[in-house]
């Protein structure tokens, strides 16, 4: 077997970033386990396009100020590309091309007709007002105005982001066009053209191969634990679903730190603590926690859903779980895969684990394009179908290859993905 080697395609602008490095050698470890054609390995290891913008805002003081933006498409074979639009004050250029890379792999893992993109702004959301998150938004709107469409290029909420970002987008866009445009982004308000269940449908994606998981390993819910690193939009979802389902949550973490229960948090109490806009680790009726021992708490799932990265070589020999859902995207890395690897640790890997979010904007996308809506019933039950099929796939093909569920995960997304860009050839 020829060795793939991805250092003549590596580039100076991505590679100063940690987490791209992480998504190339990903695709390296996976091109060597499949033995994928050199040439197409090239074209799938750069993006395809990225973009980067200044996006100038007046501040409510009346100074301006500018921010760096960023949109990075991967793919453009398999159809539209899609993906988020992150605010947070770390993004570059080289996590924004991981990350678009990774939804590259997941929405063929999915069999959805997209391609992979991300889109990121370096600012810090919770430091805006509102009237300077519309500004940032409308702004950035109309300077990727002429690569973004609903046959090209279309975004969907992300970390700092939300519906309301969403419609601020939509709105620019119809603006620019001269119609309402819904399909030129998923994740808006359902009054303007979003779908019901779409901010519940990563976390629920989540649960869905969780259980799976647990299935497979013959664990009954009732008798599981679990800890979850994020109690955003995933994190919380998260732990609802997983409470509906009869599983404990004993630990949770977020950006002001980490809480423990072990007969388990109220969830809802939590939630409701939180949106008052109180720090989760001040919550009554739990005792403090070091968010570093959050992950490796003894418990049946450990959910990051959080930040990329957050499992290293340091804490992956510590960790006490029996499944490692990841919730957040490259939440473990090689070097912590090697370690998990030798363990009895069930992984679902993020690609497929999160893909619920990606799959409910597909169907938001598909009825935007139709003007026909589906009951929230009829999305969970359409989201169960394709998440339930996909790890069927990823667990079946891991069995058959001895492949780790990672591999097995990236080797259906790159093999997809690869197969058409072979049939649809080089042009000109």
């Amino acid at each position: 077997m020829p060795e793939n080697r991805l250092e003549p395609t590596s580039h100076p602008l991505y590679d100063q970033s940690a987490t791209f490095r992480m998504a190339r050698r990903q695709l390296e470890q996976c091109a060597a386990a499949i033995d994928l054609h050199p040439d197409v390995l090239k074209r799938m290891a750069i993006p395809k396009r990225a973009m980067v913008v200044s996006v100038p805002v007046r501040r409510d003081d009346g100074k301006i100020e500018t921010f760096a933006g960023f949109r990075v498409q991967h793919s453009l074979t398999s159809g539209p590309s899609k993906g988020g639009l992150r605010y947070h004050p770390m993004v570059d250029l080289g996590e924004v091309a991981a990350l678009a890379m990774w939804m590259s792999w997941k929405c063929a893992i999915m069999n959805l007709p997209f391609s992979g993109a991300k889109g990121g702004i370096a600012v810090d959301p919770s430091a805006l007002s509102l009237g300077e998150k519309e500004r940032l938004t409308r702004r950035f709107t109309e300077e990727v105005l002429s690569i973004i469409g609903p046959r090209m290029d279309v975004m969907a909420p992300d970390m700092g982001t939300d519906e309301q970002t969403m419609a601020w987008m939509m709105d620019t866009y119809s603006m620019k066009v001269g119609y309402a445009c819904p399909e030129i982004v998923t994740g808006k308000p359902v009054e303007i053209g979003g779908i019901v269940g779409r901010r519940e449908a990563t976390g629920r994606g989540v649960v869905m191969t969780a259980m799976a998981a647990l299935e497979d390993l013959k664990i009954r819910p009732e008798t599981a634990t679990a800890v979850v690193q994020g109690f955003g939009n995933v994190g919380s979802v998260t732990c609802q679903e997983l409470v509906k389902r009869g599983v404990k949550v004993l630990a949770v973490g977020d950006k002001t730190g980490a809480v423990l229960n072990k007969k388990g948090l109220d969830i809802e109490a939590l939630i409701a603590h939180v949106t008052k806009g109180l720090p989760l680790n001040k919550f009554t009726g739990s005792e403090e926690l070091d968010p570093q021992e959050l992950l490796t708490q003894q418990c049946t799932l450990a959910v990051p859903a959080a930040m990329e990265r957050v499992i290293d070589d340091k804490n992956a020999p510590k960790l006490k779980c029996r499944v490692l859902a990841e919730g957040a995207n490259g939440p473990t890395t090689p070097a912590a895969d090697a370690i998990i690897q030798n363990s009895d640790i069930y992984v679902i890997p993020d690609v497929l684990c999160n893909a619920g979010g990606v799959t409910v904007s597909y169907f938001e996308w598909v009825q935007d394009l139709q003007q026909y809506f589906w009951t929230e019933k009829q999305v969970n039950e359409k989201l169960e179908e394709q998440m339930l099929g996909a790890f069927h796939r990823v667990r079946g093909l891991a069995r058959e290859r001895k492949f780790a569920h990672r591999t097995a995960a990236l080797v259906l997304g790159v093999q997809k993905v690869a197969r058409e860009m072979e049939r649809r050839g080089l042009y000109p």
